[in-house]
């Protein structure tokens, strides 16, 4: 999705590899393994989906949001677009973590609140620091990654503070995140083909 992931002109190398300009953007994929691993964790996180059933996830964590999102990023350092490679591998390693953690987790119970809360705190910070850059590159990629730093500070401070009542507001946090960068993905896919601009990003 060159339109939401790239930065502005002048900001790039003045005229990219042909090897690069032949390849597919790797946008859509990354968003959409974002989106959709963002929306089923959020569904559990919000209470629309019961605890018990959690372990669905894991699988999609792993090969979606994890495999497909490194993917994703390692293309986009072949299409020359620091950005999406930094923020698809970025999360791509970040889900990956989750599948670890939540696989193979030896925390005591005791101190889980706070190892979790470590985590979401550091990924906190990584999103704030993208969200500057975002808004030098598009609106929707602003607003996509303001609302996902709204989505960790809540479930940050709800694992801190073992609330179940900040997590699920987080949740419902994070699955209005799923569905701004299913929206993105879905403009990268439908504008790609078409060859113009049908679904707006609000390139800056």
């Amino acid at each position: 999705m060159t339109q939401v992931l790239t930065p502005p002109a002048s900001t790039q190398t003045a005229t990219a590899p042909s090897f690069a300009s032949q390849i597919a953007d790797p946008g859509p994929l990354g968003l959409g393994a974002f989106a959709l691993t963002t929306f089923m964790l959020s569904a559990f996180n919000s209470g629309l989906a019961p605890k018990s059933a959690e372990v669905v996830i894991l699988g999609v964590a792993l090969f979606y949001g994890g495999i497909a999102q490194l993917f994703a990023g390692m293309w986009e350092f072949a299409k020359g677009n620091t950005f999406g490679a930094l923020a698809f591998s970025s999360f791509g390693a970040f889900w990956l973590s989750f599948w670890y953690l939540s696989a193979h987790s030896g925390l005591a119970k005791a101190d889980a609140p706070k190892g979790v809360g470590l985590f979401l705190l550091a990924w906190t910070i990584f999103a704030v620091l993208m969200t500057v850059v975002c808004a030098r590159i598009s609106g929707l990629l602003f607003t996509l990654f303001s609302v996902l730093v709204v989505t960790f500070l809540f479930l940050m401070v709800g694992a801190y503070a073992s609330s179940p009542t900040l997590t699920h507001i987080g949740g419902y946090l994070g699955l209005l995140t799923a569905f701004i960068a299913w929206y993105a993905s879905f403009a990268g896919v439908l504008n790609g083909t078409a060859k113009r601009i049908v679904m707006p990003t609000w390139p800056r």
